[in-house]
């Protein structure tokens, strides 16, 4: 497991205005007089030097050492649904990896969710960047229906979720069916998403691009999308591919000091304005590490907006 030291040294982001997005809790929205959170955040050693809990599976879909993910399947119930969860880590391996995961996933296991956490390559490691990380992804996710039927799963509906970079990922994903059929990243029958949900995401890459206030900064991003690219962006930022035609939900934390708040509602402006149903829920007294804290307030939320989607009638 990758600490996220990086982040642990990250000073308090800058909020700036933006347009005005859908939000679930508009008193809850980002406000330039706001107060201090009500108790002290969560540091990433509060949530790493926990009892790690284990999945029931590691499973390769490539062969790479980093193309796999763990499944957790909920004990003594067969046709559990399944939720695919992407860690983030400022899309760097050395930063973290899909262990991160492993407490909110362990807890969607309890509530009879089976999870398939997977890992990739970040843009520090071989074959990571473009296009290897954005195809690791899709060959991941397009795995997930040989991987339901081997282990007795529900995989009618598909929600994914990601944090952080993987928020990044997750909403890409969701967006893959509209990828151009000349970019490398194309695939001719991608599996299909019916929901994602964004964890402090990082959702819009020119936009993470152009504010270098962002925790992971914006050299990164130029090694993610690929050089010597006329337009490296047309494959990789989400809002290029809008409107995605499916629902997406953002949950962010109000004191998270490595996103900053406009990312997530610029984003959902933008989002919105092309169709789509998306929606901001920002959460008081929440920062980063609270997003993937079985414990917090912002997990709660997220694990009813799963158990929402989940539920809803499918034709599939």
């Amino acid at each position: 497991m990758r600490l996220f030291s990086l982040f642990l040294l990250l000073p308090v982001a800058v909020m700036s205005s933006s347009p005005t997005p859908a939000v679930a809790d508009p008193a809850a929205a980002p406000a330039a007089d706001a107060t201090p959170p009500a108790r002290p955040l969560l540091t990433w050693p509060d949530l790493t030097k926990r009892p790690r809990p284990t999945p029931d599976a590691t499973i390769a879909y490539g062969p790479a050492p980093l193309q796999r993910g763990d499944l957790w399947r909920p004990p003594g119930r067969s046709r559990a649904p399944v939720v695919v969860m992407i860690h983030g880590g400022c899309w760097q391996t050395d930063i973290a990896d899909r262990s991160l995961m492993n407490w909110i996933a362990n807890d969607l296991r309890r509530d009879g969710i089976a999870v398939w956490n997977i890992d990739y390559r970040g843009v520090d490691r071989d074959g990571g960047g473009y296009p290897g990380t954005f195809t690791d992804i899709g060959k991941a996710i397009d795995q997930l229906p040989a991987i339901a039927k081997e282990y007795g799963l529900d995989s009618r509906r598909i929600v994914v979720i990601g944090h952080s970079a993987g928020g990044h990922l997750a909403l890409w994903a969701a967006g893959r069916n509209r990828l151009p059929a000349s970019s490398p990243l194309h695939v001719a029958a991608p599996l299909r998403i019916d929901h994602v949900i964004s964890l402090g995401g990082l959702p819009d890459l020119e936009a993470t691009a152009a504010s270098p206030d962002n925790g992971c900064g914006t050299a990164v991003v130029a090694r993610l999308v690929g050089p010597d690219r006329t337009d490296p962006y047309a494959d990789t930022s989400v809002p290029r591919l809008f409107p995605l035609g499916v629902p997406q939900d953002l949950v962010n934390g109000r004191d998270d000091r490595i996103i900053p708040a406009r990312l997530a509602t610029d984003y959902v402006a933008k989002a919105t304005a092309a169709g789509d149903a998306a929606t901001l829920h920002m959460i008081s007294d929440t920062g980063h590490v609270e997003l993937v804290a079985p414990e917090s307030a912002a997990w709660t939320e997220t694990k009813r907006l799963i158990h929402a989607a989940l539920t809803k009638r499918t034709s599939r």
